[in-house]
């Protein structure tokens, strides 16, 4: 077996720990300039007017961005393909419809201005293409892994 049929409360770790997650989507939106729609978008400062960009931004910040974002959905697809039954604690936070939103407002972002950016190295954007891309496929793993978990097993079952 593995930890959470051995320990069930780790389920409640998770649900307390997918917040923090979701949170995670949310700084990365900001850190480009992005207003996530929906759950938990805090109100904008007036003062607060938006300038910095992916695609203004410095390389190093955008770099940052994208292993952050790599990191993270390598992480999830990984955790979800070996425990499938953390779908359903994934769902109770709308972690499809968020993770959709942060994907179709995110991705396109970050693939222009890795696109448009002039690079002295063109190792590096090959690196940050590469990243950017396994970051979309694994996003999209991870929706199906949910989708098949939450909505299709049990209509099989």
């Amino acid at each position: 077996g593995n930890i959470f049929t051995q320990q069930p409360s780790y389920f409640s770790d998770l649900d307390e720990t997918l917040p923090t997650v979701l949170q995670v989507f949310n700084n990365i939106l900001h850190k480009c300039g992005l207003r996530c729609e929906g759950v938990s978008a805090e109100p904008q400062k007036l003062e607060e007017k938006v300038s910095v960009t992916a695609g203004n931004m410095p390389l190093q910040e955008l770099k940052d961005i994208v292993l952050y974002l790599c990191d993270t959905c390598t992480t999830l697809w990984a955790f979800l393909d070996v425990f499938p039954l953390a779908c359903q604690t994934f769902q109770k936070h709308e972690f499809c419809y968020r993770l959709a939103s942060f994907y179709e407002l995110a991705i396109p972002e970050l693939e222009s201005a890795i696109k448009k950016r002039h690079y002295e190295d063109n190792s590096v954007f090959a690196d940050l293409w590469r990243r950017v891309s396994h970051s979309r496929k694994k996003m999209i793993e991870v929706f199906h892994i949910l989708i098949n978990q939450v909505c299709l097993q049990p209509i099989l079952e």
